[in-house]
């Protein structure tokens, strides 16, 4: 338009557009910037609907928007505006499958990433009339190939990824990376993390306990079963490292440090038929406490080094154990039995202040009615 005022061309006819009132806006990615554009096209008089497996209803319903599944998004808007990260799961996630089961006449506005939208497949959307005018601001490759059939396209506005290309906006993203990265460095949980829900920061606050629970859980169980763990999960992969008690890592320092006892652990086995076993836990005053082994009771603060020893349930056996600490001078901060029937199976749970040599712990596991025992440091 600029380019045809520098000609001295008036050609207002060419530019009649659509009235965003009463429109259905799909915002595909609930985070920070789409709920802000929730916000401004509510103003603009739009109906704003929303998709985003990871975005908190009630955060959805402050702003008055509805969360809905992907399909019915897609398949109901007027308008779409891309708001998510680039991940396998988001790649040209609009397609030709996808574009086949939009409003004809759509408009899209892709701002977020470059490699969400199928490009040739939007242009034959475009060439079909399906989508009406596409607005981009990202692509698959930037800088833009002259012979783009994007940029020549006349249904598409490009403009060069300009986002966040002000002088207030550099400022700030600096400083809340700065904010994050020293959050992080100090232990306390990222709002605005790749590869988590983002949450306001005074439910981050409530949940931070539980978060620490259930990492506390995930330690334990991988601690207790360490045989070959595959978990998928979205966003980046967490590593967590197992070290034998002579002090050779089977895997370089990464993330998460736990040491566990130069023994085969077969707590699943032992304690469920399937070989599958559960945990659970609470948080007790802001402090993690697991509850529940399998079919075990117990109570067990989550903190410090613990001592898990699955043993027959005898007497004699907590004094036993008690006593090789004491001599080793090892001070015990609590001890917890749980059991299924008496002299039965058990599980003691002994919490130390103090590391104990390896000599130590294979005092304890020479005792013969300890089956098999782990050392935890959480």
């Amino acid at each position: 338009m600029v380019v045809l005022l520098d000609a001295g061309k008036w050609q207002r006819n060419k530019y009649v557009g659509v009235s965003l009132v009463g429109k259905t806006l799909a915002i595909m990615g609930f985070g920070k910037v789409g709920s802000e554009v929730a916000r401004r096209a509510k103003g603009l008089g739009m109906h704003v609907i929303a998709h985003d497996p990871y975005a908190p209803a009630d955060r959805a319903r402050t702003v008055g928007v509805e969360l809905v599944g992907f399909d019915e998004a897609i398949a109901t808007a007027d308008f779409i505006s891309l708001h998510m990260p680039l991940t396998p799961a988001t790649s040209k996630v609009l397609n030709d499958e996808t574009f086949a089961k939009m409003k004809k006449g759509v408009r899209i506005v892709n701002v977020a990433r470059g490699g969400v939208i199928d490009e040739e497949a939007l242009v034959r959307a475009l060439d079909a009339g399906t989508v009406a005018q596409a607005a981009l601001d990202v692509f698959t490759e930037e800088p833009l190939a002259k012979d783009s059939k994007l940029v020549q396209h006349e249904k598409v506005t490009v403009t060069p990824h300009l986002g966040a290309s002000t002088t207030e906006a550099q400022e700030g993203v600096a400083i809340e990376i700065a904010e994050a990265v020293i959050g992080a460095l100090k232990g306390e949980l990222a709002a605005t993390a790749v590869n988590a829900p983002m949450v306001p920061s005074e439910v981050l606050t409530e949940l931070k306990p539980f978060v620490v629970l259930a990492e506390k859980l995930g330690r334990w169980e991988w601690c207790k079963n360490h045989k070959n763990f595959t978990a998928q999960q979205r966003g980046l992969r967490i590593t967590e490292e197992r070290v034998i008690l002579d002090g050779s890592p089977e895997s370089p320092l990464e993330y998460v440090q736990v040491q566990i006892a130069n023994v085969e652990s077969r707590f699943a086995s032992a304690i469920s038929d399937s070989g599958e076993i559960t945990v659970e836990g609470r948080v007790k005053d802001g402090i993690p406490h697991l509850t529940k082994v399998g079919s075990f009771e117990v109570d067990v603060t989550l903190e410090g080094s613990i001592i898990l020893c699955r043993q027959v349930d005898q007497p004699g056996m907590i004094g036993t154990v008690g006593s090789i600490l004491g001599e080793e001078n090892v001070n015990v901060s609590f001890m917890s039995v749980a059991r299924i029937a008496p002299r039965k199976q058990a599980v003691m749970a002994i919490g130390v202040d103090d590391q104990p040599s390896k000599e130590t712990l294979k005092r304890i596991g020479d005792i013969s009615a300890i089956e098999e025992f782990v050392f935890l440091k959480l």
